[in-house]
C-alpha cells in the first residue's frame, strides 16, 4: 500500500529546508508517493534582500513548489517544518496554514498523521513551544498527531526532543547533522502510523 506524503516547510536560510529533504529521502526509501512544497515568503523583497544568506537560499529553492491546500487534501501523512519564532511557527507557514479554513470545515483533514520538525538558535529558543503549538492546530483538524517520542536511539542523540526533530543552529547556520537522522526516523514513524490508519 502506497502512503501519500506531503512535505510543507518554510526555512529562511535553509536549516528547514535540508530536514526536509532528508524526510524525503527516507520516505522515497520507503516507498511513499512524496510532494515536497514550500510555504510562499511573506516577507518584502527588500527585507529578504538585507539578509545575505536569506536571500541566497529564496533564489536557490525558488524551483521548489508551492504549497496549496490541495497538497493536503491529496495526503494521507502531513510533516511540517519550521524555524522557531519567539515559541511559535515562522509567519510563512502560519499564513498557509491559516489557509486551510474550506477543508477543515468539511472534515478533509481529520484523520490524517500529521506530525512537525523545527529550528531554533539554542536548545531553549521554543522548539517544544513552536511544535506544540503546530499540534494544537492539528488537534482542531481532528488529525493524528505522531510524534517520534523515544521510540529510536537517535533521538536522544539529536538533542532528546521527543516532540518532533529540532536542529540548534549555530551563527554560521550549522547543525549537528544527527538531526537530520532523527528526522528520517520521524518519517518512516509517520508513515509506518498513517499506513496503518489507511489500511
Amino acid at each position: 500500500m502506497t502512503v501519500k506524503l506531503a512535505i510543507i516547510y518554510y526555512s529562511q536560510t535553509g536549516t528547514n529546508y535540508r530536514m526536509a529533504r532528508a524526510a524525503e529521502d527516507a520516505a522515497i526509501k520507503h516507498r511513499a508517493e512524496v510532494r515536497l512544497v514550500r510555504a510562499a515568503e511573506v516577507a518584502s523583497k527588500e527585507t529578504v534582500a538585507s539578509n545575505p544568506a536569506w536571500e541566497a537560499h529564496a533564489k536557490e529553492t525558488e524551483d521548489v513548489p508551492l504549497a496549496v491546500p490541495e497538497d493536503l487534501e491529496w495526503a494521507d501523512a502531513i510533516l511540517f517544518g519550521t524555524p522557531t519564532r519567539f515559541g511559535s511557527p515562522a509567519a510563512q507557514l502560519r499564513q498557509f496554514i491559516d489557509s486551510t479554513g474550506k477543508l477543515w470545515a468539511k472534515g478533509k483533514l481529520a484523520d490524517k498523521a500529521v506530525s512537525a520538525f523545527t529550528s531554533a538558535q539554542n536548545p531553549h529558543g521554543g522548539q517544544e513551544a513552536t511544535l506544540l503549538n503546530l499540534y494544537t492546530t492539528f488537534y482542531h483538524w481532528g488529525a493524528v498527531v505522531v510524534t517520534p517520542g523515544y521510540t529510536d536511539p537517535v533521538i536522544f542523540q539529536a538533542g532528546g526532543n521527543p516532540y518532533g526533530a529540532s536542529a540548534t543552529v549555530t551563527e554560521d547556520g550549522k547543525f549537528d547533522d544527527l538531526v537530520l537522522d532523527a528526522v528520517k526516523v520521524q518519517t518512516k514513524r509517520l508513515l509506518d502510523i498513517a499506513e496503518r490508519l489507511k489500511a
